[in-house]
């Protein structure tokens, strides 16, 4: 059953999946070891699709070592794969980045959250949105050959956050369609024929909704009012009470619906690391009180995990049934990924996380426990 929680029952996993569920008491088998989960409630693990590091770890300067270190952290946080973000950078930074993440996607571990792939934050955006995206690595789109400079992994999951107003804007969606790639809208002003071509051509989806486009306007409507209008555009969102206000989120709840939206963390590298200054992205940013902010006083990410997301949704009167599908499958269909993980049902892998009253308590990679950081 796609979304479901387990409260009561058994789940029975062998080789990475799960083979069964039944009623009795509430206990995990896995190969010869039975745990029990009494009390808990399991979610399908959290898929986060924009997280820029963790932990002292920056994406864009992380070796596959450093990749494996956040991979650990999420894995604490009930986060069991996990997209790899870069922001605009330099051709040679690009392809360092993408050799780490092949090779983190590689690497033997077996208890952490997996690497699926990398997201592309840009080049292709708009400068007038530009957060704290550095604007010297912008680009517009010409032809094929311009894809070259974004190199991606044997086998990863491709995704990129684009803003189709840009020159070649919906040439780009279209091509990176046909290539495979998750395109989605960010960074944007654009209007409404320019989003409607850009839908048409394959973008049916939007970045950090809310955040980083031209804002609601009655007189003008542009990125936002477009995306609450199409029930074929998902979006995602920075669920920290800073990047959207609580009151705000409960409205998207209402307008786009648990079906219509994904949990991201947009983490950088001081998630996990708590207040105080950080050298990332060439710049100082500050985090206080759980708020980052650049130079310019502009927010350049968070410092959330996807539980922190969940907790305050939760909080909000979100039930854990709507939250699977927010972290979980929403994420999963979103990658093309909704057969093999994002749910909790007999042949998918047995990605899970077990919460008592918000707090991880066991999370399994594959049907493995990870260690408990407590």
């Amino acid at each position: 059953m796609e979304n479901r929680i387990i409260e009561d029952g058994m789940i029975l996993i062998e080789d990475e999946r799960i083979v069964s569920l039944g009623e009795n008491q509430t206990r995990l088998r896995s190969d010869a070891e039975t745990l029990s989960l009494g009390g808990l409630t399991v979610l399908p693990g959290f898929i986060d699709v924009h997280i820029h590091g963790a932990v002292g770890v920056d994406v864009m300067e992380a070796s596959a070592d450093g990749l494996t270190q956040v991979s650990s952290y999420l894995a604490t946080q009930g986060v069991t794969g996990w997209l790899a973000t870069l922001v605009p950078g330099s051709d040679e930074n690009y392809e360092s980045v993408s050799a780490a993440v092949g090779q983190a996607m590689n690497a033997a571990e077996t208890t952490s959250a997996r690497v699926l792939g990398i997201h592309y934050e840009g080049p292709f955006v708009n400068s007038a949105q530009c957060g704290a995206l550095h604007t010297e690595y912008f680009k517009t789109y010409s032809s094929p050959k311009d894809l070259d400079a974004l190199p991606v992994p044997e086998n990863a999951v491709r995704m990129i956050t684009m803003a189709p107003e840009v020159e070649g804007g919906v040439n780009l969606v279209r091509e990176l369609t046909r290539r495979g790639w998750v395109v989605s809208i960010g960074h944007t002003r654009a209007d409404l024929q320019v989003l409607e071509d850009a839908c048409a051509a394959g973008a049916h989806h939007m970045t950090h909704f809310m955040n980083a486009m031209a804002p609601l306007h009655h007189r003008n409507p542009g990125p936002i009012a477009w995306g609450l209008s199409r029930d074929d555009v998902t979006v995602d969102l920075i669920a920290d009470g800073v990047h959207i206000h609580p009151f705000m989120l409960r409205l998207l709840m209402k307008t786009k619906g648990a079906s219509g939206i994904s949990l991201i963390s947009d983490a950088i590298a001081a998630a996990g690391k708590g207040d105080g200054d950080y050298q990332i992205w060439g710049e100082t940013i500050t985090v206080k009180n759980g708020r980052t902010a650049n130079a310019t006083g502009s927010i350049a990410g968070s410092v959330i995990s996807m539980l922190d997301a969940v907790r305050l949704l939760h909080s909000l009167g979100v039930s854990y049934i709507d939250l699977a599908r927010m972290a979980s499958s929403n994420p999963a269909r979103l990658l093309g990924l909704e057969h093999d993980c994002g749910s909790i049902e007999p042949g998918k892998r047995a990605d899970l996380v077990a919460l008592d009253h918000g707090n991880v308590k066991l999370t399994l990679v594959g049907g493995r426990s990870v260690p408990n950081p407590r």
